[in-house]
């Protein structure tokens, strides 16, 4: 059995004192109180998700889940994916009655709350582009087709959505290698690519789309990729101070600057930048993937700049993996592995694409599964749709993570939400078990996650 607490901040005190090594006299501290709890349960090998539970049966004592209301950390931006042009493009192929049905179900109540998107091309859109693929002829006319229209459909729908974006590549005539694929921004260009983002930024406004916060390049240190760019974290630190930070403060923009967005492997990027100075007064935080390292860099960045925020931003499935593997991986790496390191933003990759794990540039993904697979008019829902949609559905925006202990075999996040309720994140990779609230119990059974609102 599993019991569990919301413990008072003086149990906390106490608990605090007692691991220090200082002898208390107990002090009986009343259980805070809830009505009414729900129960979502979600067993991917059986396809079946966001289950309520209606009739719990009646509870006993064993291990103990304490929750920490009183223990708060970072406040929620979100959850959500990459929209990218390829997605949009597949997206938009749907007709209006089916594709509006399913911008409701994503961007609606209890839907996705952040979007990535990309500056000019990411390698999955169909072609390789940039907004200024000749020097002083800027134009979003390249995205106006797929990417702009839906985005403004889906701001119709979700006002408040955080969209973050991120350049793949710079244009060609500003890299040393006047390619689409790897190459450095020459430093003589360091202005005109800051104008370019900001220009970006402002053209995007003008159809009603705001963005949110930016990163300065897509894995600076993966120039394999179709597009990419290979920016050294000396290089990120120089083009921010001396040309993105200054002409965003003259431009008065007001998009937050994100440094790094790569693995989780070289957290030291972040930290050489954020230890800088002049680069750190023009930055928010940073952001890393998964494909690499340990998510506990995340806390690693936080610890070294507690003042500066850490966002988790993209990780794909893969067309060769495994539904039920993928998804107990990725709740419990990128869902609760990222919010329990102190991310703000949990993303995965891609939203949709077509049957053949398309569109995509010429050496772009080809194993890239969509959150949605759609083909003609048949919308299938893979793992990263379940994945996001376990923490979007009941982690708003604005909901504050707080404490939590679990016993071994477990792993949860906790939540107290804008409207004052507690939300509980539970995933058991082992074999069932029982949970106690208070007196209720019921299963928990094997690779499985648990939702509950309190």
């Amino acid at each position: 059995m599993i019991r569990l607490f919301l413990l008072s901040c003086t149990t906390l005190f106490l608990l605090a004192c007692k691991m220090e090594g200082k002898e208390l006299a107990v002090i009986n501290t009343p259980l805070l109180t809830f009505t009414d709890p729900e129960f979502y349960l979600s067993l991917p090998k059986q396809k079946s998700f966001f289950q309520k539970i209606d009739k719990p049966g009646l509870g006993a004592s064993g291990s103990v889940i304490q929750v920490f209301p009183e223990q708060t950390f970072q406040s929620m931006d979100g959850f959500g994916f990459t929209l990218t042009g390829g997605s949009a493009q597949v997206m938009n192929r749907l007709e209006p009655v089916k594709k509006a049905a399913l911008l409701q179900e994503l961007f609606g109540p209890n839907g996705l709350s952040v979007l990535r998107i990309s500056v000019g091309a990411s390698d999955l859109d169909s072609s390789v582009f940039t907004y200024e693929d000749v020097e002083g002829k800027f134009s979003l006319e390249k995205s106006k087709s797929d990417l702009i229209p839906i985005l403004q459909q889906i701001i119709a729908i979700n006002p408040t959505l955080k969209i973050m974006a991120s350049p793949w590549s710079p244009p060609t005539w500003m890299k040393d290698n006047l390619a689409s694929k790897g190459g450095s921004l020459m430093e003589k260009y360091y202005d005109s690519y800051a104008n370019y983002l900001a220009n970006y930024i402002q053209a995007m406004a003008k159809e009603g789309i705001p963005i949110w916060a930016m990163t300065p390049q897509n894995e600076p240190l993966n120039p394999g990729n179709n597009p990419s760019l290979y920016m050294t974290s000396k290089m990120q630190a120089n083009f921010i101070k001396t040309s993105l930070g200054p002409t965003f403060l003259k431009q008065n923009i007001q998009t937050k600057i994100i440094v790094y967005d790569h693995n989780c492997d070289h957290p030291e990027y972040a930290i050489d930048l954020l230890n800088d100075p002049e680069v750190r007064k023009y930055v928010n935080g940073s952001a890393f993937h998964l494909y690499s390292g340990n998510i506990s860099a995340l806390s690693q960045v936080k610890a070294a700049h507690p003042d500066k925020d850490v966002y988790f931003t993209e990780q794909w499935t893969g067309s060769k993996g495994d539904f039920t593997g993928d998804f107990m991986w990725h709740v419990k790496n990128v869902i609760l592995g990222a919010v329990n390191n102190h991310a703000k933003t949990a993303i995965e990759w891609n939203l949709a694409s077509d049957p053949s794990f398309g569109p995509h540039t010429p050496g772009g993904c080809t194993e890239c599964l969509g959150a949605l697979t759609i083909q003609g008019q048949e919308i299938t829902r893979n793992q990263s749709y379940y994945i996001v949609m376990q923490a979007a559905r009941f982690v708003p925006t604005g909901s504050i993570r707080i404490g939590i202990s679990v016993p071994q075999g477990i792993q949860a996040a906790a939540f107290k939400r804008p409207d004052g309720k507690i939300v509980l994140l539970i995933q058991n990779e082992g074999a069932k078990k029982d949970l106690s609230l208070q007196n209720l119990n019921f299963e928990i059974p094997a690779e499985s996650v648990l939702s509950m609102i309190l």
